[in-house]
C-alpha cells in the first residue's frame, strides 16, 4: 500500500520525454522505477545511480526535467543534496522518493522548504504492488499538467490595472499548494518589516503534517507563527496556519473582536483545508481592508474566494508562471482578471507592504 502526500498537478510534455534521473541506493528500486517510466511514452529515465555524489556530476554535464531522489543515501543525503541538484538544472522538478515520509514528516517539510516539487512514498522493494506504477505516474503528470491548461484557457496579456485602494491593509490571506512551502520561503525573506495585520495561511496538506509545516514556517519569519484553533482573537504579526483538517474562517465575537472559526466541510472541488473559504471569510469580515496572495499550486483554489475578496473591495496578487512549480491556482486567478500584481514570491511582500499603507 502506498501513501502519497498530497500536493497538487499539470498535461504532459508532448514535444519529447520528460528526461528522468533516478537516485535510489536499491538496485531493485532504480530498475523498477525505470520499467515503470520508461513503459510510459511521456517519459525517459536517461540515468540512474546510488548516490547524490554520482547525480550531481552527471548533472553538471547533462541537462534533465525530472529527479526522483531517495533521502537516505550513501554519503551525502538526498536532503543535503537537494539544493545543489535544483542549481544544477534550472527549472528541473525534483520529487522526494522514499520509503519513510510518514514517519519522517519532518524531512518532508523540510524537503518541500528546500524547493522539492512533491513528496512520494515508495513501498518496500519487494513490496511493489499492482497499485504503485499507476499512482507514481499519476503523481508525477500532475507536476507537469497540472494548471497549465487552466492557465492557458485564459491567460491575458497583462495583469489588470489595479482598482483603487479605498483603505489601508486590514489583514493578508494566503493560499498555496504544490511548491507552496518553498515560495512561502521566498516569500517571508522578503519581508522587511511587520505589516501589522494578521496573516491568514492555508496550504494544502494533510493533518500530520501541519504540525511540522508550522515548525518550518517558525524558522522561515521571525513573525509569530501557531496552528489555528477555534476562538484564537486574531493579533496582528501573527500567522495563523489552517490545520490539515478544517478551513480557516472568521467571524467577530464580543466587542467586534475577529477571531478564528474552523470549518471540516471540504469545499466543492474537495480541498480540505481550502483557500476558498478563508478568503470568502476574509472579505465579509474585513471588506476592502482584506488583501491575497495565490502561490504556486494545482487547480483553482483560491479564484472563488479570491472573486469575493475583490467584489468586497480587497485585492489579490499572484505567483507568475516562471517562478511557480504549477501554475494552477495562480494562473486560474490570473486568467479571472482577478490579480492586481503577478509577481515571484521574493517581491511580494515589499509590494503588499507598499499598497496596504495606501489610503484613496
Amino acid at each position: 500500500m502506498t501513501a502519497i502526500v498530497p500536493i497538487m498537478t499539470s498535461p504532459s510534455n508532448e514535444t519529447r520525454p520528460i528526461r528522468t534521473l533516478v537516485v535510489d541506493d536499491s538496485v531493485v528500486v532504480r530498475t523498477v522505477i525505470e520499467r515503470i517510466l520508461n513503459a510510459d511514452p511521456r517519459y525517459a529515465v536517461v540515468h540512474k545511480t546510488n548516490s547524490a555524489e554520482h547525480a550531481l556530476s552527471y548533472l553538471a554535464d547533462n541537462v534533465v526535467d525530472l529527479v526522483l531522489l531517495d533521502i537516505e543515501l550513501p554519503g551525502q543525503s538526498g536532503l543535503a543534496a537537494l539544493p545543489a541538484i535544483l542549481q544544477a538544472n534550472a527549472g528541473v522538478k525534483v520529487a522526494i522518493l522514499s520509503g519513510k515520509c510518514e514517519e519522517g514528516s519532518a524531512a518532508a517539510i523540510e524537503a518541500l522548504a528546500l524547493g522539492a516539487s512533491d513528496i512520494v512514498s515508495k513501498p518496500g522493494s519487494g513490496s511493489f504492488g499492482e497499485q504503485f506504477p499507476q499512482a507514481l505516474i499519476e503523481r508525477l503528470n500532475r507536476l507537469f499538467d497540472g494548471g497549465s491548461a487552466i492557465a492557458a484557457q485564459s491567460r491575458p496579456a497583462a495583469p489588470p490595472a489595479a482598482p483603487s485602494v479605498e483603505q489601508p491593509l486590514a489583514c493578508l490571506g494566503i493560499g498555496a499548494s504544490t511548491g507552496g512551502i518553498h515560495a512561502l520561503g521566498q516569500l517571508f525573506q522578503g519581508l522587511s518589516a511587520p505589516l501589522g495585520v494578521p496573516i491568514l495561511l492555508t496550504q494544502h496538506l494533510p493533518l500530520s503534517f501541519t504540525v511540522y509545516f508550522a515548525q518550518q514556517l517558525s524558522r522561515m519569519t521571525s513573525l509569530r507563527v501557531k496552528v489555528a484553533e477555534t476562538g484564537d482573537l486574531l493579533a496582528p504579526d501573527t500567522v495563523y496556519v489552517a490545520p490539515g483538517d478544517a478551513n480557516l474562517q472568521l467571524r467577530k465575537g464580543l466587542h467586534g473582536r475577529v477571531m478564528v472559526q474552523l470549518n471540516p466541510d471540504r469545499t466543492p472541488a474537495g480541498n480540505l483545508p481550502g483557500v476558498d473559504p478563508m478568503f470568502a471569510s476574509m472579505a465579509e469580515i474585513y471588506g476592502a481592508g482584506a488583501a491575497g496572495i495565490v502561490l504556486t499550486g494545482m487547480g483553482r483554489d483560491g479564484t472563488a474566494g479570491a472573486r469575493d475578496i475583490v467584489a468586497a473591495g480587497g485585492w489579490i496578487v499572484a505567483q507568475n508562471e516562471a517562478s511557480s512549480v504549477v501554475w494552477g491556482m495562480p494562473g486560474s486567478v490570473v486568467g479571472a482578471g482577478l490579480s492586481c500584481a503577478l509577481l515571484e514570491p521574493a517581491a511580494m511582500m515589499a509590494f503588499v507592504g507598499r499598497r496596504g499603507k495606501v489610503c484613496a
